[in-house]
């Protein structure tokens, strides 16, 4: 059973239990919506894009913020057998532009904000004017349908379409950090595995109310399959993610299972420290689990979580677009004496720590990650090469180095073309910016090689520092002393640079940007 079934059966099951809440950015704005509401709206949009000449294998692309909208628009395209293709908020008039070249869409389901960069992406180009154009909001230019007019007088009646787990049903763009993106295609079993992974990991049970707060047009939205699956109400928080929102959020709507981003966990330590929230204003022993990835994760930052909120379960998971999302390696609940670690084998997963000719390492020695489950993505699309290159036997060959410990726990070393190689020596940037991270001065960091013409690289780190920690040569020397005193010789920094840790929407660091920006500074 697809994804999309299970919303049909919970309208069947749970015709009138609550299926999505919609909470706006302003406080008392609200929505909530049933499975059956959900799925007969579901039914109108898939009946409505099947009317126009949509069917299985076409692509619609779906350019939306966080809203009920957005995945009552993304499930209506799957039901139709097409391919859901969810793109950026971020994305600019260029991007836009050549991800319609490369999918060739059916047609784009737009918020209204997205207007003028979509006209000014389809004006070169006679061959798009042909699509189909749904603008969610008041307005819509003359060419195009206002997204509630489109599905006004569409059937509810559902859809017939044959669907099997090896139809493809999605192409996400990965939002790694090393070169362009590249679209990946999933299918409908790729998409099931990640729930019921997600199902096993969060020990999720029917009462919980889950919480999107990420993008959903991010892969990590799949986190919230298992409510699907479970028949469980989720929260959509719209709007800045602040833990002012976060709180009120779990404190009203009796949130359970909490996905955080790194950054969104230090703002909320930073803001029970600087008493801009206090923790006794809100009824918080509804929350049970927190839940976080995307992005290494800090153990002393999970233990500062764990003093201020010790009733709190706290588990990782690591995952990569090319496996549906997060799940394939878990650091599961109970599991604190290994907090740096990214964990074990996901539920239905296996993985392993390999060299460069595909052969396991010993314990304890640097190789690459490889995972191979159900999650693994059918391909790159229209890329045979990559994906060759990228699965082989079934294995998925992730691109991170890691190594494994006698308990079976794997740790992150870092991303094998972030490696700096200076004067010979492999440094691994993961491990220079987990010791600064620990200095209590500094709110972030990230670790790039710098050209060195007689060592072939150094290592430069940029420091984010704390609020109202002033950007001195004192606080430089500070900083510099530190690394003498935690770091080997050949990994200490050769440079400081103060200025801001660039991240994408999911916490990790791009490292390419980083270089692009910093690198104009010359090394001293």
């Amino acid at each position: 059973m697809n994804i999309s079934e299970m919303v049909a059966r919970n309208a069947r099951m749970f015709p009138n239990g609550v299926a999505l809440i919609e909470r706006g950015s302003t406080q008392g704005v609200r929505r909530q919506i049933t499975w059956k509401q959900f799925n007969e709206r579901i039914n109108k949009i898939a009946n409505a894009l099947m009317a126009r000449g949509v069917k299985k294998g076409d692509c619609m692309m779906n350019w939306m913020m966080n809203s009920i909208n957005w995945l009552e628009a993304y499930l209506g395209i799957l039901r139709t057998g097409a391919w859901a293709v969810p793109l950026s908020y971020r994305f600019t008039i260029q991007d836009v532009k050549y991800y319609m070249d490369v999918v060739e869409p059916k047609g784009i389901i737009f918020d209204e904000k997205f207007t003028d960069k979509v006209e000014a992406a389809i004006r070169p180009s006679s061959s798009v004017n042909r699509y189909h154009y749904v603008v969610v909001g008041e307005k819509a230019p003359s060419n195009m349908e206002r997204f509630e007019d489109f599905i006004a007088e569409s059937s509810s009646a559902p859809v017939e379409v044959e669907i099997n787990d090896e139809d493809s049903c999605a192409l996400y763009f990965t939002s790694g950090t090393i070169g362009p993106f590249k679209p990946v295609l999933l299918t409908h079993k790729n998409m099931e595995c990640i729930g019921i992974t997600g199902v096993v990991h969060g020990l999720r049970k029917p009462g919980d109310v889950f919480i999107i707060l990420k993008p959903l047009y991010h892969a990590a939205k799949m986190q919230w399959f298992p409510s699907i699956m479970l028949g469980g109400p989720a929260v959509i928080q719209k709007g800045k993610i602040t833990p002012r929102a976060i709180m009120e959020a779990i404190h009203e709507e009796r949130v359970t299972v909490v996905p955080l981003l790194v950054p969104w966990v230090r703002d909320i330590l930073t803001a029970l420290d600087n008493g801009e929230i206090k923790k006794e204003e809100y009824d918080l022993s509804c929350w049970r689990l927190m839940t976080c990835g995307a992005q290494p994760v800090p153990p002393n930052l999970i233990r500062g979580f764990k003093e201020k909120f010790p009733h709190i379960q706290y588990a990782s998971s690591y995952g990569l677009t090319e496996a549906s999302g997060p799940g394939c390696i878990h650091l599961g609940v109970g599991n604190e004496h290994k907090l740096g670690s990214i964990g074990r084998a996901g539920f239905n997963w296996e993985a392993r720590i390999v060299n460069e000719r595909g052969e396991d390492v010993e314990i304890g020695e640097i190789g690459e990650i490889v995972v191979r489950g159900n999650g693994v993505m059918k391909e790159y699309f229209k890329n045979p090469e990559k994906t060759a290159e990228t699965i082989k036997n079934g294995w998925l060959y992730t691109g991170d180095l890691g190594r494994i410990d006698r308990d079976g726990f794997i740790w992150l070393v870092d991303r094998r073309k972030d490696v700096i190689i200076c004067g010979g020596e492999k440094i691994y940037p993961i491990e220079v910016e987990d010791v600064l991270l620990r200095h209590p001065k500094i709110h972030d960091v990230g670790v790039i090689g710098f050209p060195d013409d007689r060592m072939g690289e150094i290592v430069v780190a940029i420091v984010e520092l704390e609020p109202n920690v002033p950007m001195s040569i004192q606080t430089e020397r500070e900083i510099v002393q530190y690394c003498e005193e935690h770091l080997p010789k050949y990994r200490r920094p050769r440079r400081i640079i103060f200025g801001k840790v660039i991240r994408n929407v999911t916490g990790k660091i791009e490292k390419a940007k980083m270089r692009e920006k910093y690198a104009v500074q010359k090394v001293q």
